[in-house]
């Protein structure tokens, strides 16, 4: 588990967009882009108090839409500035234009997802699917599950994205509500620490300056589109080695001691685990200690990162056990049987595996739904239910449908 960052940092209170705010001020960040959704609109709400009060210097910048506001920062970052702009539900969806080049021009722009229903009937409660619709377009994606881990990622996509080797952009998905609005104490690292962990943002060859004069985003269509394709499928390869290699510093400078892609939790024993992200760890954690308390052998693999995805750390961890239950805060309609997007990339990554676990696929807390330590209880049930049947449940079950 995490420790306390101790040296020159301190606690406070914060929301996860808080958390989002102060990262924004201790990398210095060039250029903030803003237009109102909510959840996500909260951080800017942080960080232009920030600016008012003189915290930081940056350029604050109100856009007239989420499209012109992904544009600016887009072009802000070919020119050398380190950004920061964000976007929930249907306001990411009308940036997808920007949103779908920027992985191709190695921009490593930092996005905040405060993650919500994507409309339409109305609604504003957390689902996934925003974030993970750039899953397949370049970008990296992770998911905290605490203010205090919002720390380490919102610093680690900085580091990362703005490696030469990698310069693509990051999504950091935050559950609305549950995580943008939730209030925990967090250990803020000191100015000195995050200097050391943080170089500044250098672009090099790639800069777009006069005295550097080169085009970016030119007309290619077939002659080159392949290529700039290949690149960017190098990019995210080396962005799972450069993870790995900068999670080392973080570690040895803010003095934690994680793993740079999964959290377990009471699994050492167990029999089956649950797999999930973001803030679905918290009742699916006290459901479980609670099933401990019964004799029932479960615990919980989470994923911190879902692009790069952790395919060999995964297998690792889960051949481990006898059976898999993976709860999906989102849906992927007429997939391979009808189950969640992480469903299906956690099965294609255990494809293969030497002690392959059985699995089942879940479905719940859609729209912000409450996960109820009942629905945790069930799931689990249903998970141990396969190994004595001796064979794989491949149906998916909707929880905690009216």
């Amino acid at each position: 588990m995490a420790t306390a960052v101790d040296k020159g940092a301190g606690v406070e209170l914060l929301t996860g967009s808080e958390v989002m705010a102060h990262i924004c001020r201790l990398a210095d960040v060039d250029v903030l882009t803003a237009y109102p959704i909510r959840p996500y609109d909260t951080v800017m709400q942080f960080v232009s108090r920030m600016i008012a009060n003189g915290e930081f210097d940056a350029d604050y910048i109100p856009a007239e839409s989420e499209h012109g506001q992904f544009e600016v920062v887009k072009h802000a970052s070919a020119c050398g500035a380190r950004v920061f702009t964000g976007s929930s539900g249907v306001g990411w969806l009308y940036a997808m234009e920007p949103l779908a080049v920027t992985a191709g021009l190695r921009l490593p722009m930092v996005a905040l997802v405060g993650c919500r229903a994507l409309d339409d009937p109305g609604a504003f409660g957390t689902e996934h699917n925003d974030a993970l619709l750039v899953r397949d377009l370049g970008w990296m994606i992770n998911f905290p599950d605490t203010p205090q881990e919002s720390v380490e990622m919102g610093l680690m996509a900085y580091r990362v994205a703005e490696d030469p080797r990698v310069f693509l952009p990051c999504a950091i998905a935050m559950d609305g509500a549950f995580l943008t609005h939730s209030q925990a104490t967090v250990t803020v690292p000191s100015q000195e620490q995050v200097n050391e962990f943080l170089p500044p943002y250098d672009r090099g060859d790639l800069l777009l300056h006069p005295d550097n004069p080169i085009t970016i985003a030119p007309q290619a269509n077939e002659d080159w589109l392949m290529e700039v394709r290949r690149q960017s499928s190098e990019a995210s390869k080396n962005a799972y080695t450069v993870l790995k290699e900068v999670h080392k510093d973080y570690c040895r400078i803010f003095g934690a001691d994680v793993d740079p892609f999964l959290e377990e939790y009471m699994t050492d024993d167990a029999d089956v685990v649950l797999v999930g992200m973001g803030t679905m760890s918290l009742p699916v954690k006290v459901a479980i200690r609670e099933m401990r308390k019964d004799g029932i052998k479960v615990g919980m693999v989470r994923l911190k990162w879902v692009r790069p995805f952790p395919t060999n750390e995964l297998r690792d961890s889960l051949s481990r056990f006898k059976a898999v239950g993976v709860i999906d805060r989102d849906y992927s309609f007429g997939s391979p049987h009808d189950g969640g997007i992480l469903f299906n990339e956690v099965k294609a990554a255990l494809y293969g595996a030497d002690n392959q676990p059985f699995m089942k696929g879940f479905v719940c807390g859609l729209g912000g739904r409450e996960v109820l330590l009942e629905d945790v209880r069930s799931m689990t049930d249903q998970v141990l239910a396969t190994i004595k049947s001796g064979k794989p449940d491949n149906e998916v079950t909707w929880m905690g449908v009216r």
